[in-house]
């Protein structure tokens, strides 16, 4: 199905084309056999890394793209449309840096973003605990100053990239109870004490390893704390922020994958002497399908163009999030059942879809909490 965008610049219609290629090129034919092996593809962020693809919304001065957030949530949907895994990892990278470069020193932005943003490390996001995911000001792990060192102890829960990551951007309590307590560093990961646990057996993007990350007397020197103390909180909304955004591009670059195999599907199965697609009941199905990819790709596009012009965005991230991740379960739920029994089984991809959608729901603040913060606003 053709997708008529309006981009901001040539540079920006010269990325998706490239973003294609490589997606054609080295994500769909992997896709399938990696997820049935579990196996992560850290090759693939290394070649989108050396393509520029993981620092499209991050400073040239860094080594990054310089490009506006609606075109980077774009290039995260054409990911998404061939491998959901890769388009998630990119996110969950790319918010690893986010705080080093809103916030960082100049040291600290010059040390870690170039290689960073080159693909030669990647970065995990260590901010869910077992009794805090969305309530992040609930979270217990802390660091204690000692000396020009801070002593790190706690337990860091669902941490995307466990056990692959090169450094692990942390929330931790270096104060008192609530938000104004918690500050950011980043820990290598071969820091002493940081203990990866077994990862978690998941129902689908398994080839993306979650696991939880054990802080045990884990000494940190004091010049990896992003910002001030007592500024973590900071840093993690604006994280939550942008990562809503990105969950719903990449929601709709699945339920985009889920509708386009719907419909030639639908084209070439006959029954009854004609392509099924003829029949009304299945035709409107998939109308249906394409008005919510349509819609929620709209509003992700709207709040990314409110973020880039420096306007307040949360709500519509919260937004955002909330539709085009309900529209994607609800799209490649409908896809699975277009294709009939063929959708049940694994010769066709859709019911990975399927259970890669639920994820969404679940991920960057369940559909419930986004459902309290738009309420908040009302």
């Amino acid at each position: 199905m053709r997708i008529h965008r309006s981009l901001p610049s040539p540079e920006a219609a010269d990325l998706l084309d490239l973003t294609r290629e490589i997606a054609d090129r080295e994500l769909a034919p992997r896709a399938d056999d990696f997820e049935a092996r579990g196996e992560y593809p850290r090759e693939v962020l290394r070649t989108l890394g050396k393509a520029g693809l993981l620092g499209l919304p991050f400073g040239e001065d860094v080594g990054g793209g310089g490009q506006p957030f609606e075109v980077y949530l774009q290039v995260l949907e054409t990911l998404a449309r061939r491998w959901l895994c890769v388009a998630q990892s990119v996110n969950v990278h790319t918010l690893s840096c986010l705080g080093v470069d809103r916030y960082g020193s100049a040291a600290q932005r010059a040390e870690l973003l170039p290689d960073l943003l080159a693909g030669d490390r990647l970065g995990a996001n260590c901010m869910s605990e077992a009794h805090a995911g969305s309530d992040a000001a609930a979270m217990t792990t802390k660091a204690v100053r000692d000396g020009d060192h801070y002593v790190l102890d706690g337990t860091k829960s669902w941490v995307t990239h466990a056990g692959v990551a090169d450094h692990y951007t942390v929330y931790v309590r270096t104060g008192g109870a609530g938000a104004r307590g918690l500050s950011c560093l980043v820990v290598d990961a071969d820091t002493p004490g940081l203990l990866v646990q077994p990862r978690e057996r998941k129902m689908g993007n398994t080839a993306s390893p979650t696991a939880q990350v054990v802080f045990d007397q884990v000494r940190v020197p004091a010049d990896r704390l992003i910002g001030r103390e007592g500024k973590g909180f900071l840093v993690a909304m604006a994280a939550m922020d942008c990562g809503r955004l990105a969950i719903a591009a990449i929601a709709v670059g699945l339920a985009q994958a889920a509708l386009d195999h719907a419909v030639e599907y639908a084209k070439t199965r006959e029954q009854f002497g004609q392509p099924v697609i003829g029949f009304q009941g299945l035709a409107f199905m998939l109308a249906d399908m394409a008005t919510q990819v349509a819609a929620a790709r709209a509003l992700y596009l709207s709040a990314a163009r409110l973020r880039d012009a420096g306007e307040p965005h949360s709500t519509e991230a919260a937004t955002a999030k909330l539709f085009a991740t309900d529209a994607a379960m609800r799209v490649t739920t409908d896809a699975v059942q277009v294709l009939g029994g063929y959708g049940y089984v694994k010769d066709h991809p859709v019911e990975r879809w399927m259970r890669e959608a639920k994820l969404l729901q679940i991920v960057e603040g369940t559909n419930q909490i986004q459902r309290v913060i738009i309420a908040r606003a009302l």
